[in-house]
């Protein structure tokens, strides 16, 4: 999908997400065919937040759209967190569960990073647990975090060998900043780790064949930050008034990422746009982490689910 020749060309989240949603159907009927194991996902949900409301539903729609076994534990707000932590106790027990995902955020009662320590490692398929952290940055096979490794799958898409381009990712979150850079060191590119304190932060992404924004502020890199040709990843998706003062003022609103993306699209070689960029990614990325983690159940070596 191309823009106006002067400008970038976009790359298509959504349809490269159509399509890894079709691939992760395909590959696992092949694993239940072949060992018997259907992969199977489990969302806990705590509490009634409409967005998360929203995205679980969405979830669970793509889930069984996959072929896979797709439960939702649906739990109030009240919840405490030896229940929660129960909860998760039994679904690591439950051999036809292969991905649990607790949907952050949770009430302030109970402490997140308690209940995702609690996850078996094997079935973290949100990447987060410090097991996973750590295999990855040692470079052993784990669950990586959905948001990066579909931004991984959308560069290897567009460019195919990256050793020794130079990656810049500004923003250096868990989820991720830091995991994204651990994928493209994997893939030999030169990385460099900058956030909003920076010194020149400007002149150091002008460095970049490719950047990827994480940053976590809405268009807060700017088109003259951007490196001729390069390619933007924006991982951002922020909703902000309209650009129209009397919509602004009836409370309309727009969708834009960590950068401003017609400034940049005029620059840039590739760029993601927000919406339908890196977003459409993360469920179907959920989904070929559970497909990865019920291969390994099953003791089969996951297929590849590159384009």
């Amino acid at each position: 999908m191309t823009a106006d020749p002067a400008r970038a060309t976009l790359i298509d989240g959504k349809a490269f997400a159509a399509g890894l949603v079709d691939r992760v159907a395909a590959a696992s009927a092949r694993l239940e065919s072949a060992h018997g194991v259907k992969p199977g996902l489990a969302v806990i949900i705590v509490g009634e937040d409409p967005a998360s409301q929203v995205y679980v539903r969405n979830k669970g729609e793509t889930t069984q759209r996959a072929g896979m076994r797709s439960d939702t534990h649906r739990l109030p707000a009240e919840t405490s967190q030896a229940d929660l932590l129960a909860r998760v106790a039994a679904l690591n027990a439950d051999a036809g569960i292969h991905g649990i995902l607790v949907q952050l955020p949770l009430p302030g009662h109970i402490d997140a990073s308690a209940v995702i320590g609690a996850i078996d490692p094997d079935k973290d398929v949100d990447g987060f647990h410090v097991v996973n952290a750590g295999r990855l940055a040692v470079g052993l096979p784990g669950l990586v975090p959905c948001t990066p490794l579909g931004c991984l799958m959308l560069l290897k898409a567009e460019l195919g060998e990256m050793s020794g381009l130079n990656a810049v990712i500004v923003g250096r979150s868990n989820i991720v900043g830091k995991p994204m850079a651990q994928l493209l060191l994997g893939e030999s590119c030169t990385v460099t780790i900058a956030h909003s304190r920076t010194r020149d932060l400007p002149a150091l992404c002008r460095t970049a064949d490719i950047l990827v924004a994480a940053v976590g502020r809405p268009e807060m890199v700017r088109g003259d930050w951007i490196r001729p040709g390069a390619t933007v990843i924006d991982v951002g998706i922020n909703r902000v008034p309209s650009r129209d003062p009397a919509k602004a003022a009836e409370g309309k609103t727009r969708l834009v990422g960590y950068v401003a993306f017609d400034e940049a699209a005029a620059v840039a070689g590739r760029i993601t746009p927000v919406p339908g960029g890196v977003g459409p990614m993360t469920i179907a990325c959920l989904l070929a982490n559970t497909y990865t983690a019920a291969c390994r159940a099953a003791g089969a070596e996951p297929e590849s689910l590159d384009a």
